[in-house]
């Protein structure tokens, strides 16, 4: 069977639009998704791509970014094969936390075993700045913390913090494609206190949490951090990433106008996780 390979240019090149872009046109017979350099490389079946139907897709992009693309056609895979050998291989961080899929014979022999199972790139732990985000969660006691992950994805953060004795936990997503993945990888982990709702900030009413996760990006984060700040507890904190070194300022100074005094951050790369504290 032919399969034809839709390589995606995005600007901006984040998760937040890499995950929108794969779960729409995944509706259109898109099968498999790699994140690349430049955004993401997708496959489908050859017989079932309409060129006409994607332009569609991406003239009424539901988020402010461009997107171009190239495609060919090619020999069809065994995507597994593909994602084991040239993807996603198991990922072990600070020798404390193991992320791998159902496909990997990887020892469980570290404190926290992960199964991911990759229907997509990004959310595997292999982006900066979730390697970031789970380096956080791993420095601190989670214990019996009420949990906010925003932009769960796959949900392997609020996973790790579960492990962690976070909980109950709430993980909040925008697409539908998240919320399928992030309870399928919920279950795969035998994890039982996360609850995972599909929306935004708006659903943030009559909550209270003691811990906020967010990986998501600049512009939203900067949009919504006073609706985090009006659900976190006095003395809680919030963990951020999805932008780069040089959006600290912009990020401390909106965090200042809620409340929110800075704690330190961590960079890798060009990317950075912050943590803030509510007085």
């Amino acid at each position: 069977m032919k399969y034809t390979e839709v390589t995606f240019t995005c600007s901006p090149n984040d998760e937040i639009v890499n995950s929108i872009l794969s779960a729409t046109i995944a509706d259109t017979g898109f099968e498999s998704f790699v994140e690349n350099e430049l955004g993401t490389t997708a496959y489908v079946q050859s017989d079932l791509f309409d060129e006409a139907q994607l332009n569609e897709i991406l003239e009424n992009f539901p988020y402010e970014a461009k997107i171009t693309y190239t495609y060919k056609e090619i020999e069809e895979k065994n995507w597994n094969e593909e994602w084991e050998k040239n993807y996603f291989q198991p990922l072990i961080i600070d020798d404390k936390c193991i992320i791998q899929s159902t496909f990997h014979n990887a020892p469980a022999i570290y404190d926290y075993n992960i199964y991911i199972d990759p229907k997509m790139a990004f959310g595997t732990g292999h982006h900066q700045t979730t390697e970031l985000m789970i380096r956080e969660i791993l420095k601190e006691d989670f214990s019996g913390k009420a949990l906010l992950d925003m932009g769960t994805g796959t949900a392997i953060l609020a996973i790790l913090a579960s492990m962690r004795g976070a909980g109950p936990i709430e993980a909040i997503d925008i697409d539908q494609w998240a919320y399928d993945n992030a309870m399928e990888n919920i279950k795969l982990n035998g994890i039982d206190n996360i609850t995972v709702k599909i929306g935004g900030a708006n659903l943030l009413v009559d909550m209270a949490f003691d811990v906020i996760l967010a990986n998501i990006n600049r512009n939203i984060l900067l949009n919504d951090i006073h609706a985090y700040a009006s659900v976190l507890n006095n003395g809680g904190c919030l963990y951020m990433s999805g932008f780069y070194i040089d959006d600290i300022p912009a990020i401390t100074e909106e965090c200042k106008k809620n409340g929110l005094t800075f704690c330190h951050n961590t960079q890798k790369d060009n990317w950075t996780a912050v943590k803030f504290q509510k007085a």
